[in-house]
């Protein structure tokens, strides 16, 4: 009998030693490319026996999601496409404070106490070049009469990097631009996939406000499609990671942000045709120091985040 108790006292105590070491599971939801995401939960797996739960969706999807959860919330790792979500979530205090260790090479401006950047990415105009159409300089050629009905635009409320390109190009001359896009018979077509699969196909000539890498890795795939980042200024779309405070799986979580940043993890952004957020790492494709940049105020922008998209609803629902 005392054989027996000590026998099953040893079997409790190996289980409880056991469930002490034993990795939980994370929960990641990104706005990223599905590839990348598979990628890095497969590598992250591989090196620290730690699996990996994805949700991949446009940012829009994603944050009905978690508003949807917020009785019971599950992500412990959010990658948006959009800076502004992790500033607003640390105004709310959903975020843990962390640096990582590999996040030394990534500057100062993709960073801070409770964010870093997984890649940056920026915007321009994808551009069929089978179309038919004089190739694209600038924003406003695309309100030229030689791309009337031919030109989609990502909807900038469910694409956050499509907001800020609008926002921006809106405030420099009070929507006049997207006024002269809509009597060009312009029309907001979904996210960025479905904005340029239109184009992609020839249906339409030219996406006003292209995320660039979706754009890039078509290209590299042998289609007819060019990248044209206008001369006047374009804006750059980092994608804040950053651990939610309600997870119960930091420690995990902070080992994902690791590998996001380490050397194997940067390399599979760059393979995605996204910049890196660290500067040490090369990609194939233009870097933020070959584009010419927007001057705006972005914490105003997005001050007014609900009056710009009513105002960009308007008018392409105008008639």
């Amino acid at each position: 009998m005392l054989k027996s108790l000590k026998s099953v006292a040893f079997g409790a105590l190996a289980t409880i030693l056991g469930a002490g070491v034993a990795h939980a599971d994370i929960t990641v939801y990104t706005a990223g490319p599905q590839s990348l995401i598979d990628k890095l939960a497969e590598g992250f797996t591989a090196e620290s026996g730690i699996k990996v739960n994805v949700f991949q969706a446009t940012t829009g999807k994603i944050m009905a999601r978690i508003e949807a959860e917020a009785a019971n919330p599950v992500v412990d790792v959010l990658i948006s496409a959009s800076w502004d979500t992790a500033t607003d979530f640390a105004k709310r205090g959903w975020l843990v404070p962390y640096s990582s260790p590999n996040a030394e090479k990534v500057p100062a401006f993709l960073k801070n106490d409770t964010t870093v950047a997984q890649g940056v990415s920026a915007l321009g105009i994808a551009w069929n070049t089978n179309s038919g159409t004089p190739k694209p300089a600038e924003w406003a050629d695309l309100a030229k009469p030689e791309y009337k009905g031919l030109v989609n635009l990502p909807d900038p409320a469910q694409s956050g990097s499509a907001f800020e390109l609008d926002a921006a190009l809106g405030a420099a001359d009070d929507y006049k631009l997207f006024k002269d896009l809509k009597a060009n018979d312009a029309a907001i077509a979904g996210a960025n996939a479905e904005a340029l699969n239109p184009v992609l196909q020839g249906a339409k000539a030219a996406v006003f406000g292209a995320v660039d890498y979706i754009t890039f890795g078509s290209k590299a795939k042998g289609e007819s499609i060019d990248m044209i980042f206008p001369a006047s200024g374009t804006v750059v779309a980092p994608r804040p990671a950053m651990i939610l405070n309600w997870s119960k799986n930091q420690d995990e979580a902070k080992k994902f942000v690791d590998y996001m940043l380490s050397d194997a993890g940067q390399k599979l952004v760059a393979d995605t045709f996204l910049m890196p957020a660290r500067t040490d790492v090369p990609a194939a494709r233009p870097l933020i120091s070959d584009l010419e940049l927007m001057d705006y105020d972005t914490a105003a922008i997005y001050g007014k985040r609900k009056e710009i998209l009513d105002e960009i609803a308007k008018i392409f629902a105008a008639n």
